[in-house]
């Protein structure tokens, strides 16, 4: 280094008394190479730099806060990572560390220049002064994107979690839960997943997709069970007013068209407002109850998405890949006698962008209500599938952006991160699923609830581990594997099917 500086003064002689002692000459670097690397010292530990000058004062104030505040921000990513979590969830304190980050920006900034102009060479030639302010520039540049970029994603998920998940009350929510014990003892949660065919906050959503998802909070394994919107006389538990009110199924109000569960979300509020208690989403905590009932386990939380702007989320996500065993219709209407507009047609490894993938889940043309629920099953496996971290970052401001708008729910923003440590378990667990079609056992005008709490019962067992190890991803299916799911659902049409089975490609077969 002392062949870049100039050599520090001699020593000041001994004074008179009565006279000051002369200040220690400041240092500066020789070169152009030698103050641009004092300054790049200065940006990895501000401060350091003005040690090296000799401003012993300035940098003893800079240099230990910078270095306390590079070791606790390294102890939380490595130490804590479940504080970084926590921190993603809450609002306010996201908003003040965004605050403080943009804060001591503005600090290593000033630190940064400062230093490069008490170093900098005297006299320069012009092509210094040039070079030096261009590298001084970029580097500035080069750690404000970053910045600014993390400020901008803070700013929006604390708008989301603001907008979705605060404020929600709910008159079915469970009570007992707290942060350190997110699910109240139990080894299992369930959440009942709504799709409307309106706006999220619009009274009278028609709820025609409805399927609980039963999740177990320490290994990630999860069964789906999809309920069709016409199964008819949804029961009521024993505790619940409705019970009091349906003691024999719900009922509705007038044809029997108002009797089908899809119909709960909209009827209950507008015959019996206030019934369950105190809640912003009447409907949602009535059909909980009814699912609830029907299948004798308890339904926890709801999220409900708006359909049509289903395909919002997966063009945020940039599509979605499913397979596709036959010609699925795009539009169309079988009762009015209409043809779909074109058909997906079969292949491995279809990439759908939002509209297709909004017709794959709901098309009906030709086909029933069952085969649809059995595409809805799949695309959820494809959506979880397509959930990747990196993937999930690049993308979160579309999100985001799409999630205020069509979705709702009554989780709880203090959940959250234990929501988000479960979802990484389910992308590495089994996913299984259950779908409730017409069958001897099984009629939805007509449904036998003691069959299907059975089923439910069945299908909550725990399963034997397949021979995989975590972080493998979900076992691929076999190609033989359908023909065994069509034979075992025919011989037990309650089965639980790996998500992973039913939704692989089997040419040939529907």
């Amino acid at each position: 280094m002392a062949s870049t500086v100039h050599r520090a003064a001699p020593p000041a002689q001994r004074t008179q008394p009565g006279k000051r002692a002369l200040r220690p000459r400041l240092r500066r670097a020789r070169t152009l190479p030698g103050a641009l690397a004092i300054t790049l010292l200065s940006a990895v530990l501000p401060g350091a730099g003005y040690l090296w000058s000799r401003r012993r004062n300035l940098g003893w104030i800079v240099l230990p806060p910078s270095l306390t505040a590079i070791g606790l921000a390294a102890w939380l990513g490595l130490r804590s990572p479940r504080a970084m979590l926590d921190l993603a969830f809450d609002p306010t304190r996201l908003k003040v560390a965004t605050a403080v980050a943009g804060g001591a920006f503005l600090v290593w900034l000033l630190v940064v220049v400062t230093t490069y102009l008490m170093v900098r060479p005297f006299p320069r030639r012009i092509w210094h002064t040039i070079v030096g302010t261009t590298f001084v520039g970029l580097l500035c540049v080069a750690v404000a994107a970053p910045v600014v970029f993390g400020a901008r994603y803070a700013m929006v998920q604390a708008d989301l979690v603001e907008t979705v998940f605060e404020d929600n009350t709910s008159a079915t929510a469970p009570k007992h839960v707290t942060e350190k014990d997110p699910w109240g003892g139990r080894d299992r949660v369930n959440v009942l997943l709504l799709g409307g065919d309106g706006g999220v906050h619009r009274i009278g959503v028609r709820t025609d997709t409805m399927i609980l998802l039963s999740m177990d909070t320490r290994t990630g394994r999860t069964t789906m069970f999809s309920l069709p919107r016409n199964m008819m006389n949804a029961q009521f538990p024993a505790d619940s007013p409705l019970h009091a009110v349906y003691p024999y199924g719900f009922t509705g109000y007038g044809d029997p068209g108002a009797w089908m569960l899809n119909a709960v979300y909209r009827q209950v509020p507008m015959l019996h407002p206030g019934i369950l208690g105190k809640s912003d989403n009447e409907g949602a905590d009535a059909l909980k109850m009814a699912v609830s009932g029907s299948l004798k386990v308890p339904v926890d939380y709801y999220l409900l998405v708006n359909l049509q702007g289903f395909r919002e989320i997966v063009d945020a996500m940039g599509g979605v890949t499913v397979n596709i065993n036959e010609p699925i219709p795009v539009g169309g209407n079988t009762d009015l006698g209409i043809l779909p507009d074109r058909y997906l047609q079969p292949g491995p490894d279809q990439r759908l962008d939002g509209f297709d993938a909004l017709w794959y889940s709901r098309g009906r043309y030709g086909s029933d209500d069952y085969q649809r629920m059995e595409r809805q099953r799949c695309m959820i496996d494809a959506i979880i599938d397509e959930a990747r971290p990196l993937n999930l970052l690049r993308r979160y401001q579309d999100l985001a952006a799409a999630g205020k708008r069509i979705v709702r729910t009554d989780i709880p923003s203090k959940l959250l991160p234990a929501f988000v440590d479960l979802a990484l378990e389910i992308k590495d667990a089994s996913v299984r699923s259950v779908v409730f079609r017409s069958s001897e056992e099984f009629f939805p005008g007509d449904p036998d609830y003691a069959w299907m709490q059975q089923v439910v019962r069945k299908a909550l067992r725990p399963p034997p581990d397949r021979p995989r190890e975590r972080g493998q991803g979900r076992p691929t299916p076999t190609p033989s594997a359908i023909p065994a799911v069509e034979e075992t659902e025919a011989a037990d049409p309650g089965a639980a099917i790996e998500a992973a089975d039913i939704c692989g490609y089997h040419p040939g077969t529907p």
